[in-house]
């Protein structure tokens, strides 16, 4: 079952990976777009902050902490917004990076719901598991006072064994030898 956690969470990384390489790649493709138009759809300056909070949103899912993604991929909202209003990024370079960080968050909510739910899986099966051990013991120790309660039943219903009766006095000679003294 480790061997399928191990899979599974290998499967998870390299998909959150894509979707940050993707993200990255739509940020990259942006600046350099910007570059040749008179105005540009992404400013440098705006293309270096985003890729850096890209960057840290790419770490975090590397390390597989969906939280943490999320928590970055808020604050790579927040700037991309403010860029945004800033004039920075167009209006349709800000809906394509929105797009793609709705995505990835869509994907770390998948994930981390995921987590929750494996985790309070193994949660159940480890207290089923106490609860069996705890039921096997309380009815181990039941039969076992079953079995002293028949010892003790039994002990009092058995019958007491006879004593033999107490040998007579030894066969020794007595001074009286039956005549009659008076």
């Amino acid at each position: 079952m480790s061997q399928w956690r191990t899979t599974r969470q290998d499967r998870s990384r390299v998909r959150y990976r894509i979707s940050a390489s993707l993200l990255a790649g739509l940020l990259a493709a942006g600046a350099l777009a910007g570059c040749g138009s008179p105005a540009p759809e992404l400013g440098p300056g705006a293309a270096r902050q985003l890729q850096a909070q890209v960057l840290a949103v790419s770490q975090a899912a590397a390390a597989n902490d969906p939280a943490g993604s999320l928590q970055h991929l808020g604050e790579l909202l927040t700037r991309l917004d403010a860029a945004a209003a800033s004039g920075e990024v167009s209006f349709r370079r800000h809906q394509s990076i929105k797009s793609s960080i709705d995505a990835v968050r869509a994907d770390l909510t998948a994930q981390q719901a995921a987590e929750a739910a494996r985790k309070a899986a193994e949660k159940a099966a480890a207290d089923k598991a106490a609860a069996d051990k705890a039921a096997a013991e309380q009815a181990a120790a039941a039969q076992a006072a079953a079995q002293v309660a028949a010892q003790v039943a039994a002990a009092r219903t058995a019958p007491a064994a006879v004593a033999p009766a107490p040998a007579p006095a030894g066969k020794g000679k007595s001074k009286d030898k039956g005549k009659g003294k008076g």
